[in-house]
């Protein structure tokens, strides 16, 4: 929430001059006072916030595409950038200053401010992950556990089933009670209200908020949703309850703010993406985390798990933005086209999908059994090679081969049915005996 030009030229009265333009970066004289971060407001209604500092004006971020003319006025508001944020926003669509945009009005609920920048929690507010996150999908739930509060990447090409066991995973938590905070960045509005439809189709939209950012949001706009995102999950952890927050996805928000660097002329690094693109992305990051929170008086251990997505180009996971990515998170789990193709969905390829924490939050009998899957499947992968030379197969061999069959069959899953944890437990074992 942003205070208008009117209320903030009356009562921080810092008003400087717009002296020059470039896209959604605008160079502004007479802000002595502002500060990295701070919020300001036109004259002609638009909003901004404060990116850096000159001896003689300050450079802002616009978050409009309505164009800005030299001379037109600006002031501060003397507060950092903030949105408003409640129960409220559950069930609806919201821009990435948190204004709901889907039409659909609700009863007014309390709301309070949060800055979109809040200083990640340190080390001596945090619990070691310990909660295993069940997602539905036997495939990741055995092979690539997550618990709650870990930061997993999501990555593959494009239209490989990302978004899909993403939104899968969203209707299991939601069903589960959790709230699902979900940031799409810079997709179509169809691809958006598509979202909006099977959330609503599968009773989970009580428990999500969308927050959403179209190519015809500004650059600016399109850069905050994650931050956005993230403080609606913090107000929600503050009131003690467990938040699944979904990014995606992170390599077309570097895009959009390797835009605006260029625009503000910093120096270009590897792929032309500025230095500091690990440190933007890397701070969203570390407000995930499972927390020690008090509430009503108590301590409690609340959550908040990340699942960022991004994007590769040919299967390429050494990409500069990928490798950062996976550089912030405890593990990322890779959707192969190959695989997708191939008719397996999901498209999960887990010989290169990593989990760091999320072992350790298995339950012990669905350890043991992901360990001796990952030796059948490995076994049923090296026969298969063998195999290509014609040799002849012995029953052994058939029946690892058959085994690894059923397996693969198991884990395909087209639909967003979710298989329980016991139920996954059951039909492994009979596929393993």
């Amino acid at each position: 929430m942003i205070h208008s030009f009117k209320f903030a030229g009356e009562n921080i009265k810092d008003i400087g001059t717009v002296s020059k333009v470039r896209g959604s970066l605008v160079d502004i004289l007479g802000l002595r006072g502002g500060v990295i971060g701070e919020g300001i407001s036109f004259e002609n209604g638009v909003h901004g916030r404060i990116m850096s500092i000159f001896p003689d004006s300050v450079e802002a971020m616009v978050f409009s595409k309505l164009p800005l003319k030299p001379g037109e006025r600006a002031a501060r508001t003397g507060e950092h950038l903030s949105i408003s944020v409640g129960d409220g926003l559950l069930t609806h669509v919201v821009d990435p200053l948190g204004y709901v945009i889907d039409g659909r009005r609700s009863e007014s609920d309390p709301s309070s401010l949060r800055r979109i920048d809040s200083v990640p929690i340190g080390i001596s507010g945090r619990n070691r992950i310990n909660k295993f996150m069940a997602t539905g999908v036997p495939i990741v739930d055995l092979m690539v556990p997550i618990g709650e509060g870990q930061r997993e990447l999501v990555i593959g090409n494009r239209k490989s089933g990302k978004s899909f066991f993403v939104l899968s995973t969203v209707i299991s938590q939601a069903k589960l009670g959790k709230i699902c905070v979900l940031a799409l960045i810079g997709k179509r509005k169809g691809e958006i209200k598509k979202t909006e439809e099977i959330l609503e189709k599968e009773g989970v939209i009580a428990n999500c908020v969308i927050v959403s950012a179209t190519p015809d949001h500004s650059p600016g706009e399109i850069f905050l949703t994650p931050y956005t995102a993230m403080s609606i999950a913090e107000y929600f952890r503050d009131q003690g309850r467990d938040t699944l927050v979904i990014l995606d996805d992170m390599t077309t928000h570097a895009k959009y703010y390797r835009e605006l660097s260029l625009i503000a002329g910093r120096f270009p690094g590897r792929e032309s993406y500025p230095g500091d693109i690990f440190h933007v992305q890397s701070q969203i990051f570390e407000r995930a985390g499972n927390f020690k929170v008090n509430t009503g008086g108590q301590e409690k251990e609340v959550s908040i798990t990340c699942l960022p997505v991004a994007e590769t180009t040919e299967a390429d996971l050494t990409g500069y933005i990928q490798t950062n990515l996976m550089g912030m998170t405890d593990g990322h789990i890779f959707f192969d086209s190959d695989l997708f193709f191939k008719g397996v969905r999901p498209a999960v390829n887990i010989f290169l999908s990593v989990t760091r924490v999320g072992h350790q939050t298995q339950p012990k009998e669905l350890a043991e059994m992901s360990r001796e899957i990952l030796k059948l499947l490995k076994r049923v992968n090296d026969l298969e090679r063998f195999l290509r030379f014609g040799p002849e197969v012995t029953d052994s061999v058939r029946q690892t081969l058959e085994k690894g069959r059923k397996l693969w069959e198991f884990f395909k899953q087209n639909n967003f049915r979710q298989v329980s944890i016991e139920e996954q437990i059951e039909r492994t074992k009979e596929i393993l005996k």
